[in-house]
């Protein structure tokens, strides 16, 4: 780690209180290195735009109002987010069946292309900074960003 230092005791192993420190500092590094990637890999296509995309796509399509609330965003964070990505043509807005006064946000071809371009280079850039990790590291971390991420 990059200037990072960690107080161990003995037989090596960070002390909690360190522990929870090193783990706030790098996952700020992991935030920072995200959001610049996102940005090489795309540039109209932020972090948080990509991540919008990429809910619309699992979801198959929902309200802006369902992207604020899962994501745990201002309406206005999220309102400008799909303004921008209906002007670039990745996302339309479609009457919802159940309830005509409602309108769904959904992936475009277009936004769906972006999408799968943007998903392999960030998949390729992972498996490279991955490369070197043993499989059993590799399988520990996954569960751990998913036991935290719950």
């Amino acid at each position: 780690m990059e200037g990072a230092v960690q107080h161990r005791g003995e037989g090596g192993t960070v002390h909690s209180a360190d522990a929870v420190e090193t783990i706030q500092r790098e996952m700020t590094v992991f935030a920072r290195r995200a959001r610049a990637a996102a940005g090489r890999m795309h540039p109209e296509l932020s972090l948080v735009s990509y991540t919008l995309l990429g809910h619309l796509e699992e979801s198959g399509g929902c309200r802006a109002t369902d992207l604020a609330a899962h994501y745990a965003l201002d309406k206005s964070t999220v309102s400008r987010q799909v303004a921008g990505l209906e002007r670039a043509g990745l996302i339309e807005r479609r009457p919802d069946p159940a309830d005509q006064r409602v309108q769904v946000l959904h992936l475009t071809r277009s936004g769906r292309d972006v999408l799968a371009q943007v998903t392999e280079s960030r998949r390729a850039a992972f498996r490279e900074r991955l490369a070197g990790w043993p499989e059993e590291d590799l399988s520990k971390f996954a569960e751990y960003l998913v036991r935290y991420n719950v």
